[in-house]
């Protein structure tokens, strides 16, 4: 069993920056790999980064690659997520997900086993 609860969103300007953090418990983490995917009301979920636990692989959404970087820190079994330059298509609840293996974000949800509650971050123009 693998908790994730999600920390850090809230209100940015377009333009701005904001970092997510998922703290992880369970006895098996190093076993997993991690992710995060949005979903905004009404839509589709789109993973849109994961990586391995100690970081050496990780995997990109084109939506956001080059402005989002994850990475895991296993000492305080915390995942994260920058984002910066965020824009008019990034307002969503993100969350921060967990599979048995790494999967490149294509492919991350048919390994999905577990994800938190989500944190809601807003664009302001």
């Amino acid at each position: 069993q693998v908790q994730l609860v999600e920390s850090g969103g809230g209100l940015v300007q377009a333009g701005g920056s904001l970092r997510l953090s998922c703290a992880a418990s369970g006895r098996t983490l190093s076993m997993y790999a991690m992710g995060w995917f949005r979903q905004a009301s009404g839509q589709e979920r789109e993973f849109i980064a994961t990586s391995t636990w100690d970081g050496d692989a990780t995997s990109y959404a084109d939506s956001v690659k080059g402005r989002f970087t994850i990475s895991v820190d296993p000492a305080k079994s915390t995942v994260y997520l920058q984002m910066d330059h965020l824009g008019p298509e990034d307002p969503s609840f993100y969350y921060c997900a967990a599979a048995r293996k790494f999967y490149s974000t294509t492919h991350f949800e048919k390994g999905l086993e577990y994800w938190g509650n989500g944190s809601l971050v807003t664009v302001s123009s």
